[in-house]
């Protein structure tokens, strides 16, 4: 009598995220943005106005944020810890821009985001734990233990810059200036920044295969 042996188990494998990881991380920030445009006086010199915009621009901004943290978690299968701190900070920021009627909170959000991701990574250096693997929660196919220190020592640096050009920001430009400059200045940075990782990371073994895992999973505030 033949015994059949029962089939391998097939490995489970996550849901692919494609666009969709760009559409989480980056879509409340737009939906922040075209909701202040929306709102925003037509004139200049209407103060009451732009603080009104601003206003219904951040609770655009924290509701977007929260349904993309239930997207991720829906349509991704999970919620990295990076987008938990990231959703906490901007509804609590979010919440004193719109208590106090002072754009100050919401622009000054980033700047606590990049230092607070900065700290980590750099916490994490010190005692030799590459903290950008936990916080993403990615596991780029291949890329050793050296490249995940590179990779979350030069993401420090760089959180560290953009929270100095941030604030810069703050303080000197108009609301409106700063706003279109965290939507495409950040955004286009943060992807050059991330494709200038590439060769490095392919250098210490990670796979072809996962470049686009890269592209699709850059740290973000």
């Amino acid at each position: 009598m033949n015994r059949q042996t029962p089939p391998a188990e097939q490995p489970k494998t996550s849901p692919k995220s494609s666009w969709l990881n760009l559409v989480v991380d980056f879509g409340p920030l737009l939906v922040f943005f075209l909701a202040y445009r929306h709102f925003s006086p037509a004139g200049e010199g209407d103060t009451i106005g732009t603080v009104s915009a601003v206003i219904k621009g951040t609770i655009a901004f924290m509701i977007a944020t929260v349904v993309a943290l239930g997207i991720s978690k829906w349509r991704l299968g999970h919620i990295s810890p990076m987008l938990w701190l990231t959703t906490v900070l901007i509804v609590g920021f979010g919440a004193l821009t719109v208590v106090f009627h002072d754009a100050f909170w919401i622009q000054i959000k980033p700047t606590a985001v990049y230092l607070m991701f900065a700290a980590v990574l750099f916490v994490g250096l010190m005692r030799g734990k590459p903290m950008l693997k936990y916080l993403l929660q990615s596991a780029f196919e291949g890329l050793n233990e050296e490249g995940w220190m590179k990779l979350s020592r030069n993401w420090a640096w760089f959180f560290v810059l953009l929270a100095v050009l941030n604030t810069a920001l703050v303080f000197t430009v108009s609301f409106d200036a700063w706003l279109q400059a965290k939507l495409w200045g950040f955004t286009v940075l943060s992807f050059v920044f991330t494709f200038s990782q590439l060769p490095m990371v392919l250098k210490h073994g990670m796979g072809e295969a996962a470049k686009e895992e890269v592209i699709e999973n850059p740290p973000h505030d």
